[in-house]
């Protein structure tokens, strides 16, 4: 069921949980439970897609959007698209690109050439490719930046971005004037705090707003481009990665998101 949803959970959180279909079953009733409407699907296991959503159904949940290999967008996108209308998802998400395209310039060129098609037949069905960053796409290459390339490479009309607070900041960036820069190709935000970790003497993964982002700045150049979906993920959790969506999730309500 279709909503004006604005706040999700990313299953990659909790994805040792969903490697079997009663795995996944669960792993979404606990989600519903905290309070979340719509989930992005991602690192799960083998399950039919009709079983899939009669199991998002149940929980009243839309699957927003997803995370799909690089080999299955390129090779096998029709039966992609069919999968995702069984979902009712209008996205299809790549989480990252091929190691061998990262390293220059030439690579990400030869990245945008290759996903041209298959975004092009994703477009013509109705649904957005959509394109999740890390840290190395914010990369410099002939005083450009990789995201910039990927930009200037890409069609507006085809290919979508899904921009992620934590690995912008990771590479250098600042993710408020990320999301500003990114306005009017991207609906979708992934949300990810940051924190310093003195037992590890680095940055690492944090609940929202126990970390260092700016979430009220974040939320409001989210709001001035129009993001549809702000997307809570933790790539990786101290405790219970359950318990990590319910503090991600209280505190982005007590700021006004639901």
């Amino acid at each position: 069921m279709k909503r004006n949803t604005m706040l999700a959970a990313q299953m990659y959180t909790v994805r040792s949980f969903t490697q079997t279909p009663s795995g996944i079953r669960e792993s979404l009733k606990k989600v519903a439970d905290i309070g979340y409407k719509a989930v992005q699907m991602s690192a799960w296991g083998p399950i039919a897609p009709e079983l899939l959503a009669e199991y998002a159904n149940e929980n009243e949940l839309e699957i927003c959007v997803t995370h799909i290999g690089y080999d299955r967008i390129k090779n096998d996108t029709q039966k992609l698209i069919e999968e995702h209308r069984i979902w009712d998802c209008d996205y299809i998400g790549l989480g990252a690109m091929p190691e061998q395209f990262r390293d220059s310039e030439e690579g990400f060129l030869a990245f945008a050439k290759e996903m041209s098609e298959p975004a092009r037949m994703i477009r013509d069905a109705g649904m957005k490719l959509v394109y999740h960053n890390h840290n190395f796409e914010m990369a410099k290459f002939n005083g450009r930046t990789g995201l910039e390339i990927l930009m200037d490479s890409t069609d507006p009309e085809t290919f979508q971005f899904e921009m992620d607070t934590y690995w912008v900041a990771a590479g250098g960036g600042d993710p408020a004037d990320w999301i500003r820069r990114l306005g009017g190709r991207m609906d979708i935000v992934h949300f990810k705090d940051m924190v310093y970790d003195p037992e590890k003497k680095a940055a690492t993964f944090a609940e929202i707003g126990q970390g260092n982002h700016n979430w009220r700045e974040i939320l409001k150049a989210c709001g001035e481009i129009g993001a549809k979906y702000h997307i809570v993920e933790q790539d990786t959790c101290k405790g219970d990665p359950f318990e990590s969506l319910r503090i991600s999730f209280e505190y982005l309500t007590r700021l006004g998101l639901r």
